[in-house]
């Protein structure tokens, strides 16, 4: 009796003991509110940005429409592009206008209708020609085989109206310019130079700092004559130059192993890298100054910046296939703009219509943000 009492008495005092150790941690877990922000808000965020940016399907695609034929036939064929959902048509009146769309990334590609089109039809060997922006090799198979695709429908459609087979005889001449290859490397390596520049600057660099915050190391450098400027600026300097290391490393790397070109300046190259760099830099010093823990700076981290840069920034998916309001989240990110930056200078050469804007905005968000880790590392104990 007094056996069988002990032991549902030691079970009862177990189960209390470990309903109070839940209790308790519910309760400290409800307090922390990183934790919370963890566990639920960047699930969901995630969930929603991801769902919704993750598109392989490629939509919109903006097409510079250059007729020099004005014939029935060559508006029905303009027409296609116009009502297709796949492209988004933009009408030009010279080739000299609609190159310089392309190079300056307002189209994607120029669809030119000959000025011998409609004759060329009743001798069924007309062409429509489209000109595309090699850069991304998956975008731009998908929008040749959507634009042959349109071309057809409408040539079948015209040829089964007329009863003339020899209207069936229309092909698509294409042309892939920066990348006559349809070489994917092309596309993807610029990439992932943005994806290591981001895990030295802004990853390594939060851990680090929120290392130094939890070891209480700042704390002992706020007692010294040391300013706070001179601490973050002895802190960084070191990951800055390992940035670069990884730059010369990828950029020779690039050109020796994958063979992808460098049409643009070396030097403009290595400018917007470290400007990138520093923007990086000045992300990670933020999020670890305002966190001040590893655990919590290694996730926002990745959250706000590596999967931004492998998913929101054109390295893997075309932003403009996405929803708008993704669209506009993705112009929040500074690796949208340094992967445009890397895609014109490797491929394209020193096209300034995009070089400037591009690196004026990452100019701006690396002075802010690191006017910003400036005021939130202040020299005093927290």
């Amino acid at each position: 009796m007094t056996e069988g009492a002990d032991q549902t008495g030691g079970l009862a005092a177990s189960l209390r003991r470990v309903r109070a150790l839940i209790r308790k941690e519910t309760r400290q877990l409800l307090r922390d509110i990183s934790s919370i922000t963890i566990g639920i808000v960047m699930p969901v965020t995630l969930l929603i940005l991801f769902g919704y940016g993750i598109n392989l399907d490629v939509k919109n695609v903006p097409v510079a429409v250059l007729m020099e034929d004005n014939s029935a036939e060559a508006r029905g064929v303009a027409a296609v592009f116009d009502l297709s959902p796949y492209f988004s048509t933009r009408p030009v009146h010279t080739m000299n206008e609609a190159e310089r769309m392309l190079m300056a990334a307002d189209v994607r590609a120029i669809v030119r209708i000959p000025t011998d089109f409609a004759r060329s039809i009743d001798l069924g060997a007309a062409e429509v020609q489209l000109i595309i922006n090699g850069a991304d090799a998956n975008t731009a198979r998908i929008s040749l085989g959507y634009a042959q695709g349109a071309v057809g429908i409408w040539a079948a459609k015209e040829a089964a109206r007329t009863g003339n087979a020899a209207n069936g005889g229309i092909v698509i001449a294409p042309r892939l310019w920066f990348n006559e290859a349809n070489d994917s490397s092309y596309f993807l390596v610029p990439g992932l130079i943005v994806l290591v520049m981001t895990l030295i600057g802004a990853l390594l660099t939060a851990l680090v700092m929120a290392r130094e915050w939890e070891r209480g190391t700042f704390e002992a450098l706020f007692v010294t004559p040391v300013r706070s400027s001179e601490i973050l600026l002895g802190k960084t300097v070191p990951y800055f130059l390992l940035g670069l290391v990884g730059l010369a490393l990828c950029v020779v790397g690039s050109k020796l192993l994958f063979g992808v070109p460098l049409r643009g300046s070396l030097v403009i190259l290595t400018v917007v890298s470290m400007l990138y760099l520093l923007v990086a830099l000045g992300l990670g010093l933020v999020i670890s100054s305002a966190t001040k823990s590893q655990f919590v700076a290694s996730q926002m981290t990745v959250l706000l910046t590596f999967l931004p840069a492998m998913m929101l920034s054109g390295f893997m998916y075309d932003p403009r296939s996405m929803p708008f309001a993704v669209q506009v989240i993705t112009y929040v990110f500074p690796a949208r703009y340094f992967v445009t930056l890397l895609q014109t200078l490797f491929l394209s050469g020193n096209n300034w219509s995009v070089i400037l804007p591009n690196a004026a905005v990452l100019a701006g968000m690396a002075i802010a943000l690191l006017t910003l880790a400036a005021r939130l590392t202040r020299k005093r104990i927290a």
